[in-house]
């Protein structure tokens, strides 16, 4: 399933994101008999029950009621699919092509960052440039979803923990970063984390580790790699990060970027200006769209 948040008029719900529209679980006759999670929040925290519950509805209901239960792409604003994550947690480093490009060797452990979570918008809402920062970037990452509380998760369990996996982008102030020689300032402006547009579940994701994944700016491809690069796999990294802190449901973590990223873009740097459009897309989940503007 491709599990996605939306807002249609005023009411905000979720959904299945298929190439007809949006599937609504509530709307669905025999939810009555059979009710789905209220809310994506509430599915996220329930886990694969969760899942197994949407799942359990889509599967008995005929076409039909699927059919009157679905609302057009176009008639609807699609939002971030975890709105309030507990944490974000990052890596950096973590391509192999990423590291060649910088001419550094790769990390022997994870390098790990957080953002917080007033960072994260969804599609389609604008990436907003502070008036202090001159150097902005983009970074494509797949990002993992947590859908089961856990510490110290064996590599062979991981899987276990995993809702499923959307696309982050994560925005960098190139300047800052460097200026302060650690990211929290760099990487954690409101609207650094634009996510979605939905969450593919484990049941349906694939390969995790050979997914691709790019980036496009106005049109112009600057980052086209495969997650099958990643220096540390999606199951490392998720035993990595619990042998540090609990993981929770809703947990976000982004799993590093490839190479392609402006900074690094040759003869020189390509940094992100007003009016800009950004798309990143990872195999299996979607394409993420933004603009970027200026802080008023």
């Amino acid at each position: 399933m491709r599990l996605t948040r939306y807002r249609h008029s005023t009411m905000e719900s979720y959904g299945l994101l298929t190439d007809n529209g949006i599937v609504c679980p509530l709307a669905l006759p025999k939810a009555v008999k059979s009710p789905p999670p209220l809310s994506i929040d509430e599915l996220i925290a329930l886990g694969t029950k969760g899942v197994e519950a949407v799942e359990r509805l889509i599967r008995i209901s005929s076409d039909n009621e699927k059919r009157n239960a679905t609302i057009s792409v176009e008639d609807v604003t699609l939002l971030a699919p975890v709105l309030r994550p507990p944490k974000i947690v990052c890596l950096g480093l973590n391509y192999k092509d990423h590291a060649k490009e910088q001419g550094k060797d790769l990390p022997k452990e994870p390098i790990l960052f957080m953002k917080p979570r007033t960072a994260v918008i969804g599609p389609n809402q604008p990436v907003v440039r502070p008036k202090s920062v001159k150097q902005l970037d983009y970074e494509v990452e797949l990002a993992i979803v947590i859908g089961q509380k856990g510490r110290n998760i064996q590599v062979s369990e991981v899987k276990d923990y995993i809702l499923g996996f959307t696309a982050l982008n994560d925005i960098s102030a190139r300047d800052l970063q460097y200026k302060d020689k650690q990211w929290t300032r760099g990487k954690g402006f409101d609207t650094f984390a634009p996510m979605g547009p939905c969450i593919t579940t484990s049941n349906q994701i694939g390969d995790p580790n050979n997914l691709k994944v790019s980036t496009k700016v106005n049109g112009e491809l600057r980052q086209n790699s495969c997650t099958k690069n990643l220096a540390f796999n999606v199951y490392e990294i998720v035993n990595y990060i619990s042998q540090v802190m609990t993981l929770e449901p809703g947990d976000v973590i982004a799993t590093g970027t490839p190479a392609g990223v402006g900074v690094w873009m040759k003869p020189k740097p390509k940094f992100l200006s007003p009016g800009d459009e950004i798309e990143i897309q990872v195999e299996n989940i979607g394409t993420l769209r933004n603009n970027i503007i200026d802080e008023e």
